[in-house]
């Protein structure tokens, strides 16, 4: 994973947005991040893994997680992050929580959404899980690629098991873990050999001699069925003739039937008919008559009452409009005299602005007296506060020459800091060279009682073994001569005369040999080779014990080489430090001289920062005073204009008088004037009122007046019409009577009130006559057809029963036809499946055999830890190459055989010890060689162009000489694509790194990031 940039905004101490590109970070493959203890570093790193994971180190969900990781001045979180992932795919993830406007310690559920950079655009994504897109789980994620404060020890001090799973996560080694897989085939195969059995107990019975009797029982069955088949043929046609004339004579019975109760109905339905056609024409003639004289009738009862009902609303609005009329002639003559009092109203109102004018001077004079007199005030301490800063100033111009110059104490400070830092570091080194030396003389005392020389030991140890091995060859080719002949003393022994020879075959053995008896001698010599095999292994145990301590020697010795370099640099160092004093003020050889000056220059350098706090103090002092003095002059200035305003006022107004005299008013009160003023408004305001709201009514119901009696003219307009209308109706109605011979209207309803359906009924008149003349003429062609034909109903049943006897037969046949045919087909299905399953018994069968094996040998997950033990071992000897260096050869990483890791310490005779017995500088070393050893696993199993690694502790724990050294490791890193990024506090680290950011924590701001 490669970051681009992080977006942070309302989380712990970042309270403003900030915004880090890594860009030029990760271009220059190593960067830090440097910061003051608790300004928001390790933010950064939790900010990460909040974002892509939902998870933190410090805070879990039951810690009210997103409340405390809310900023207190913020109402609102929000994280975004842009990342590489080892696909090399661009995306984003996003996290944002609100707090709860109403509850401040409730804070909403975070909104989550992932994006992807597609077509030059952010798609989102379907689902927010980062594991699929980074391919680690939170857990391994903090141990492979953001290492976040206090867990950088996690690694090399997890359990064999959580180590395992870790391993199978990161390398994909779940594809080793085939147990579970070849368990499942296993049950899946036994399942189908147990329903394979239980079918194949089904076809037991199924042969090929049983489907071919069945097929000789079909012939003999097909050719009965042939027979009967033949026989039903010729009976079925007899009976059919028969039947189809039984069914003629059945339905001419029918037919007359019908038809007399058809002629029953004639005489109903030619009255229905001529009922119906009465009904229909009076319908068309009347109906329309009668439907408009109902309709005229209601009109004219509708527009009477109308008529009386805008009558006497016609009356009432002459009522009203005679009322008004009354009052507009009495509010008249105040209307016209109106104009008369708004000019005193108006000259009241001038009056008015005057005498407030007049107490408004009053007032403005006494505050310009008493203003004059805080002016004067202001003036005098204005000048004893300038008096003090002049003073002030004095005594900090007097204090400046004393002050050592700031720049000149931090070089010096500097460089005396860095001669002590130095003086420790030769000092240290020293006593290592030293422990170095005692080592080495302790293993060369090792080596005395062995009395070898060191440079001809190997080969004199050669010479040893060969002379050992020349002795034992010789006793060996002694040995087997003397079994031959112990051999062939035993054949002799059992040869007899007239039984062979085992060696020659031969019967008859003339001149046997005799031989000693060589048992003690063989003894002797297998005792010889023996006492040379033990000689031997003892000298090759004294060469390896001498070869372990030699070993040991050369490592020593080695070290102490290094070290001694390290001395010869340190004081070349000194030496060019030494060289680089050059202030005359102070003396090298004296610290203590330069510690006093320098605390004096501090004390003089506070005591001018007193001072000027005291002229700041002073001079904000000045600063209000003389505002103070502006502000009394500007309202000095203010009340004098303001009251020759207020005087021209009262003139300006007094010419404006038209009705009323200022002398008979100034006297007056301000109250008694005002009542005059309020009732003489409230009097004109209320006749302009009334006299505008009669006009308005007036306008307002004449046209109403003017409408109702033209309502009135028009309904007894309409009325007089519809009278005329109804008496033609009437006219009408009379005519149609007597034209088609009424005696009166009654005649009329009565027919009309049976609401006859013309359509319906003449539909059912068409059809009876339709369906009448149809029987008819049926009737008539049955009998024509049937007049030289006669029916036998006895012939008819005999023919009849026959046909039904030879029915049943002929089904009987060819049911038993298709039955065996059926039964041959399954039984040909069957052999065929019975066949096909044999076959498939003898693969699985085979399988089960397979399975077998392999479920031996993948149990327990034992291959898994196989392949994880050669990872581990693999990831042990590609961080001992940087550990090597960093302890300088003194310690190794090693995997035991339970697969826990150990420590190998070569300053203790090489042996093995735990590593939890590491110093906390070392387990940083190791810690930091295991992560980086498996960073770049992974890096090769992703595949990927580069890979980013986060460090967020450890260097507080590391003396000068190792930073340098983990410094130069870190550096090193660029060589290899790889891209480091530090969180640290350490100022060594700080100078040496040329690309970096720095966060700083301002009161009020929050933490800020800064580009270095």
């Amino acid at each position: 994973m490669i970051p681009i940039q992080l977006t942070i905004e309302g989380l712990y101490s970042y309270q403003e947005r900030q915004k880090i590109d890594f860009q030029d970070l990760t271009d220059a493959g190593l960067f830090g991040i440097f910061g003051s203890v608790g300004s928001g570093k390790s933010s950064i790193l939790e900010a990460i893994s909040f974002v892509l994971y939902g998870e933190t180190e410090r805070l879990n969900a039951r810690d009210k997680r997103t409340y405390n990781m809310m900023n207190l001045k913020s109402n609102r979180s929000y994280i975004e992050f842009d990342f590489i992932n080892y696909e090399n795919k661009k995306y984003r993830a996003t996290r944002e929580f609100k707090r709860n406007s109403k509850n401040f310690e409730e804070v909403k559920t975070p909104n989550v959404v992932f994006y992807e950079w597609k077509n030059e655009a952010w798609i989102p994504l379907e689902h927010s899980n980062a594991e699929k897109i980074i391919g680690l789980s939170y857990a391994n994620f903090k141990r492979t690629i953001i290492i976040p404060q206090g867990q950088f020890k996690e690694f090399l001090e997890l359990g064999a098991m959580d180590r395992t799973n870790m391993m199978k996560e990161i390398f994909g080694l779940h594809r080793f873990d085939l147990q579970n897989n070849v368990s499942a085939l296993h049950i899946k195969n036994k399942s189908e050999l147990d329903q394979l059995e239980g079918q194949l107990k089904g076809f037991e019975e199924v042969n090929e001699e049983q489907i071919l009797v069945q097929k000789e029982v079909l012939k003999t069955e097909q050719q009965k069925f042939e027979e009967t088949q033949k026989v039903f043929k010729e009976t079925e046609e007899k009976y059919s003739k028969l039947k189809s004339l039984k069914d003629e004579f059945e339905l001419l019975s029918r037919k007359k039937t019908d038809f007399e109760k058809l002629e029953q109905q004639k005489a109903e339905i030619d009255v229905l008919d001529q009922k119906t056609e009465i009904y229909d024409r009076v319908f068309r003639i009347f109906t329309p008559l009668l439907s408009e004289k109902s309709k005229l009738e209601k009109e004219i009862s509708d527009q009477q009452k109308n008529k009386e009902s805008q009558f006497a609303i016609l009356q009432e609005t002459n009522i009203q409009f005679e009322n008004i009329k009354n009052k507009l002639l009495v509010i008249q003559p105040k209307y016209e005299a109106l104009n008369t009092s708004k000019v005193q109203e108006n000259d009241l109102s001038l009056i008015l602005q005057m005498l407030k004018f007049s107490g408004e001077i009053k007032t403005l004079k006494e505050r310009t007296e008493n203003g004059s007199k805080k002016v004067k005030e202001v003036e005098a301490h204005q000048k004893s506060i300038q008096q003090k800063i002049e003073e002030l100033l004095k005594n900090i111009e007097l204090l400046k020459p004393k002050k050592l110059d700031s720049h000149l104490l931090l070089n010096v400070g500097n460089w005396f800091s860095e001669k002590k830092k130095l003086a420790e570091v030769l000092q240290k080194q020293i006593e290592t060279v030293d422990l170095k030396k005692a080592e080495i003389e302790k293993i060369s005392e090792e080596l005395k009682p062995f009395e070898i020389d060191s440079k001809t030991f190997r080969n004199d140890f050669n010479i040893q073994i060969e002379t050992l091995e020349k002795q034992k060859k010789i006793l060996s080719e002694k040995k087997n001569h003397l079994e031959v002949q112990q051999k062939l003393a035993h054949f002799a022994n059992e040869l007899h005369d007239g039984e062979s020879c085992p060696l020659c075959g031969a019967l008859e053995h003339p001149n046997i040999v005799e031989f000693d008896d060589v048992n003690s001698e063989l003894n002797e010599i297998q005792k010889q080779i023996e006492q040379i095999e033990i000689q031997k292994e003892n000298i090759q145990k004294q060469f390896s014990d001498i070869e372990k301590i030699l070993d040991r020697k050369k490592i020593f010795e080695e070290q102490l080489k290094s070290e001694e370099e390290s001395v010869q640099q340190i004081q070349n160092t000194i030496e060019e430090h030494h060289k680089s004093f050059s202030w005359k003020e102070f003396n090298a050889e004296n610290p203590d001289d330069f510690e006093e000056k320098r605390l004096q220059s501090f004390l003089i350098e506070k005591q001018i920062d007193e001072l000027n706090l005291q002229i700041g103090l002073e001079q904000k002092d000045l600063d209000k005073e003389r505002e103070n003095f502006d502000s009394y002059n500007k309202a000095l200035e203010k009340f004098k204009l303001d009251e020759a305003k207020k005087e021209e006022q009262i003139k300006t107004n007094e010419a404006n008088l038209k009705a009323l005299q200022w002398i008979d008013y100034e006297k007056r009160t301000l109250a008694e004037v005002e009542e005059i003023f309020t009732q003489l408004s409230r009097s004109n305001l209320e006749t302009e009122q009334n006299y505008l709201q009669f006009i308005k009514e007036e306008k307002e119901i004449a046209p109403k007046l003017a409408e109702q009696k033209t309502m009135v003219s028009q309904l007894e307009k309409r009325i007089s019409e519809l009278e005329k209308e109804v008496s033609d109706n009437k006219d009408l109605i009379e005519n149609a009577l007597s034209d088609r011979q009424f005696n009166s209207l009654d005649e009329v309803r009565q027919i009309l009130v049976q609401e006859i359906n013309v359509q319906e009924k003449r539909n059912v008149i068409q059809q009876f006559r339709i369906q009448f003349e149809t029987v008819k003429n049926s009737i008539l062609e049955l009998e024509t057809k049937l007049k030289d034909f006669s029916f036998n109903e006895e012939e008819f049943s005999a023919v009849e029963h026959q046909f039904r006897l030879y029915e049943n037969d002929l089904k009987t046949v060819n049911n038993s036809v298709i039955k065996i045919s059926t039964e041959i087909e399954r039984l040909e299905k069957e052999f065929k499946k019975k066949e096909d399953l044999l076959k498939h018994l003898a693969q699985l069968q085979k399988r089960a055999e397979n399975l077998r094996t392999m479920t031996n040998l993948f149990k327990g997950a034992g291959f898994v830890q196989y392949v994880s033990s050669i990872y581990l071992r693999q990831l042990c000897d590609h961080a001992n190459i940087r550990f090597h260096r960093m302890t300088r050869n003194q310690l190794s990483l090693q995997l035991n055989d339970n697969n826990d890791f150990e420590i190998i310490d070569y300053l203790n005779e090489g042996r093995s010890r735990s590593v939890k017995t590491l110093s906390g500088g070392q387990s940083f070393q190791v810690s930091l060689s295991l992560a980086l050893a498996l960073a770049e696993s992974v890096q090769s199993n992703a595949q990927a162009d580069k890979n980013f690694f986060f460090i967020d502790e450890g260097f507080g724990t590391q003396d000068l000489e190792s930073v340098n050294i983990v410094f130069e490791t870190l550096m090193n890193l660029q060589k290899e694509n790889r891209i480091v990024g530090i969180i640290s506090h350490v100022e060594e680290l700080k100078e040496n790194i040329p690309v970096a950011l720095n966060i700083r924590k301002d009161e009020e701001r929050g933490s800020l990031i800064e580009y270095m």
